[in-house]
């Protein structure tokens, strides 16, 4: 059976806000579902699935099962909204739910953007090297060889150099396109784990996974206490989103010292979950009883963090191919020069 498609984060986003905002006005949430079928006619995916989720309601079920049953919802937001709805902190979740949507799209879209980049550079320095192999060095040649005779045999050989120059730098581009190809189905089937293993051998890559782990967690670590969870529940309900085994595994001893009677912000700087300059922020906060606010803070820091690591990445990535990318017209380029600098000096 073919998986059912998903809502994309911003229609999961506007969709949160907008029965956010009808729960604020106090309409009941079956009615606010109705209004929002009357107002989102049309052939979307959300539209399409608004009809069944107002029936549901109607029929009894909890928004929480009615979002199941569409099944084009995040587990993430169904759980949040069924914690919701269990505390009577539905408004609230809602409206958490989506600030941290919308926030995800803007990752996504930037760490999107900076894996398309380097693959459109790739391509165009493959691209360059074919219109050098099939056209250009061939022109080249056939008027040396008029001129010479042979070109292995002449001091015009420098465009059996540019040859092999070319012809390597176009296996190594293509070898550089086909991994990353293949990495990027792996990332998109079963071999997730596998291709940040990798990754994180990098360090900026390190830093952007871990923030990027990190902020999940934090962000439904904060919707879980705001919903009336106590701490230890909520960091096993958070520890679900974070998907990235250095940082679980680091949640998983700062749930070990929180069950030995200490606090989050302790027991968080213990196991150096966060940064010294961020975990320094929780623990204050914990103290005065407003770690929500703290948090949710923190999740704002650590998404700018991530977007200014993607685009640290992209400042290094971008000069590197685009000197690639000339260093190879330029060798070429230089090697079928030579001989016609050599011709118009015997001219001369």
């Amino acid at each position: 059976m073919a998986r059912k498609e998903k809502l994309d984060l911003l229609g999961v986003s506007a969709f949160c806000e907008s029965l956010g905002m009808m729960v604020k006005a106090g309409i009941p949430v079956s009615e606010a579902i109705g209004l929002m079928r009357q107002k989102e006619e049309g052939n979307g995916l959300l539209e399409e699935n608004i009809a069944s989720m107002e029936k549901s309601l109607e029929e009894g079920n909890t928004l929480q099962t009615a979002m199941e049953k569409t099944g084009v919802f995040p587990d993430y937001a169904m759980a949040m909204v069924k914690t919701g709805e269990s505390t009577g902190k539905l408004e609230d979740v809602l409206f958490q739910l989506s600030d941290y949507y919308r926030k995800q799209d803007q990752i996504q879209q930037k760490i999107r953007s900076t894996l398309i980049y380097p693959a459109a550079m790739l391509a165009m320095i493959v691209v360059v090297l074919l219109v050098m192999l099939k056209a250009v060095l061939p022109a080249f040649s056939g008027v040396y060889q008029t001129l010479t005779g042979s070109l292995s045999a002449s001091s015009y050989r420098y465009i059996e150099y540019a040859y092999l120059f070319c012809r390597i730098a176009l296996c190594v581009m293509i070898a550089i396109l086909v991994i990353g190809l293949v990495l990027y189905l792996m990332y998109r089937g079963n071999g997730k784990k596998q291709v940040e293993a990798l990754l994180s051998k990098n360090r900026i890559c390190r830093t952007i996974l871990e923030d990027l782990s990190l902020y999940r967690f934090t962000s439904a670590y904060e919707v879980f206490l705001a919903s009336g969870e106590m701490q230890d529940e909520a960091l096993l309900d958070g520890m679900k989103m974070a998907d990235y085994p250095p940082v679980e595994e680091k949640l998983k001893e700062c749930s070990r010292k929180m069950e030995e009677g200490n606090g989050f912000a302790r027991s968080a700087n213990d196991v150096g979950l966060y940064e010294p300059i961020y975990g320094r922020m929780l623990i204050p906060g914990e103290k005065s009883g407003d770690i929500e606010s703290v948090l949710k803070r923190l999740a704002s820091l650590l998404s700018d963090n991530v977007i200014h690591q993607t685009d640290r990445l992209m400042n290094t990535v971008e000069p590197l191919l685009s000197g690639v990318l000339m260093i190879t017209i330029g060798m070429a380029l230089l090697s079928v020069m030579l001989p016609l600098i050599g011709i118009m000096n015997s001219i001369g």
